[in-house]
């Protein structure tokens, strides 16, 4: 059972079509029983939809069924485990939890906003459907790392996983990419920053002076339309979730106290408190932000327009203009893109599209590197930076991996990988057949016939 924040990602987008399902489903069945917990019908067939609607064809309908089930009823046999090993995970967890995923997913749609327009829910609503499936998976994840915190392989096991699968049968490896990159972030004048400042503090002092109330302009002004439409609330929050200079002021605040002007890299904040509840804080914000004038991003692109041709001229190294020229962080690694999957260097084509969904700074990147030649150098392409600011950089593929059949030499890691999931598959096999046989299952008839994985001793 691999699970990441990606998943958590697809359901969320699944909710409204699963809400409707609910409410339009006459007939349901409980399909199986594990401890105290149940699998309906529902929830096979719900997924059975999701994984059709994005274009999954492999298997014919019984066999991903019986996958999806097989999934849950791991789900539930490691709930019931968390259960009897009295393993626990606090109010104040999950909501942190909860609100980091959220997070993830606010960037990818763009806004709070859009968000709740995707889902139909207000931002509460949408917490409130998710919130016990982010406890289930927390405990799940908690007896999962018991079971595979000490499998590893050795080099050994990895040449021999290798050497069983049959050379006919030994995949394809889509080409990888190593990117180098030179970015410029036109700032923003200070006059610009002087003159939103302002107008926070306009808007601080009517509400001081009771003109008006926090939730009203937070309503009217504030740049945050998701959290707008509550009235800038926020709910429930526990640390590592906003900003570090945001944190520092809201859980600091007494209740009903109303900030200074606050600048993170989202724009300036005023922030009031509405509660404290143990490690957590509910605040109201109004965002206001400064925007890039467009000629601040004329004048970058034709700095990069320059620095290019210095490249290209041979006056200077890529890795010399990346340290002289660049605005980001990447600057003190040679410029490289980093996979924000694997923490490497290497990115496929489809990685680059798959990151774009979630992180602004991938987005359109795969188009880009797919015109470009090895020590080729893009003109200035425009960019959003991870924290929404508009940009421009210039890339080059330092090094390429051609499409190749799969071997130790190049591929050593990826196969190492796959010889780990093999052993931790095997793992999790004894376990489910040790917890099985000591567990209350119960299985529908109609089910029994499934070809499942493992051995579950179905009563």
């Amino acid at each position: 059972m691999k699970r990441n924040w990606i998943i958590i990602a697809l359901l969320f987008l699944a909710l409204p079509m699963m809400a409707q399902n609910r409410h339009s489903q006459v007939i349901d069945k409980v399909v199986a029983v594990v401890g105290k917990n149940i699998i309906l019908q529902s929830d096979i067939e719900n997924q059975y939809i999701q994984y059709r609607l994005q274009g999954m064809t492999e298997g014919t309908g019984k066999e991903v069924r019986a996958r999806i089930l097989e999934d849950l009823l791991l789900q539930k046999l490691m709930l019931n485990q968390a259960e009897m090993d009295s393993i626990t995970v606090t109010d104040e967890q999950v909501d942190a939890e909860l609100n980091r995923r959220i997070q993830r997913i606010v960037s990818r749609f763009g806004s709070q906003e859009k968000l709740e327009a995707q889902f139909g829910k207000t931002m509460s609503e949408i917490k409130d459907e998710v919130r016990q499936a982010t406890k289930d998976e927390m405990l799940q994840e908690q007896v999962q790392s018991k079971i595979m915190g000490n499998v590893v392989v050795t080099p050994q096991e990895v040449k021999d996983f290798f050497n069983s699968i049959p050379k006919d049968s030994l995949p394809t490896i889509q080409p990888n990419y190593e990117i180098v990159q030179i970015v410029k972030r036109p700032p923003v004048s200070i006059d610009e920053k002087l003159q939103v400042k302002d107008r926070l503090y306009q808007i601080r002092k009517r509400i001081l002076e009771g003109e008006s109330s926090f939730a009203t302009m937070a309503v009217l002004y504030s740049e945050d339309k998701g959290s707008a439409r509550q009235g800038g609330e926020l709910g429930l929050t526990g640390k590592g979730v906003w900003a570090q200079e945001f944190e520092n002021v809201a859980f600091n605040l007494r209740d009903g106290e109303i900030s200074d002007v606050v600048e993170t890299e989202f724009g300036f904040h005023i922030i009031q408190l509405i509660e404290r509840k143990g490690e957590t804080v509910n605040c109201r914000h109004i965002l206001l932000t400064a925007k890039v004038p467009v000629e601040a991003l004329e004048k970058a692109q034709n700095q990069l327009d320059s620095v290019a041709q210095l490249i290209r001229n041979g006056d200077m190294t890529f890795e010399d203009a990346c340290k002289k020229f660049s605005d980001d962080d990447s600057k003190n690694n040679g410029g490289y893109i980093a996979n924000a999957a694997t923490s490497g260097n290497w990115l496929s084509l489809q990685e680059m599209n798959d990151l774009g969904e979630y992180y602004p700074e991938y987005k359109n990147l795969a188009f880009v590197i797919s015109r470009l030649e090895v020590g080729e150098l893009s003109d200035p392409v425009p960019m959003t930076t991870n924290e929404n600011n508009d940009a421009f950089r210039l890339v080059m593929v330092k090094r390429k991996t051609e499409a190749h059949q799969a071997n130790l030499k190049d591929d050593y890691n990826l196969i190492q990988n796959w010889a780990l999931g093999q052993k931790r598959q095997e793992a999790i096999g004894k376990w489910v057949s040790n917890k099985a046989a000591k567990a209350f299952i119960r299985l529908d008839e109609a089910y029994k016939n499934y070809d499942f994985y493992y051995d579950w001793n179905f009563q």
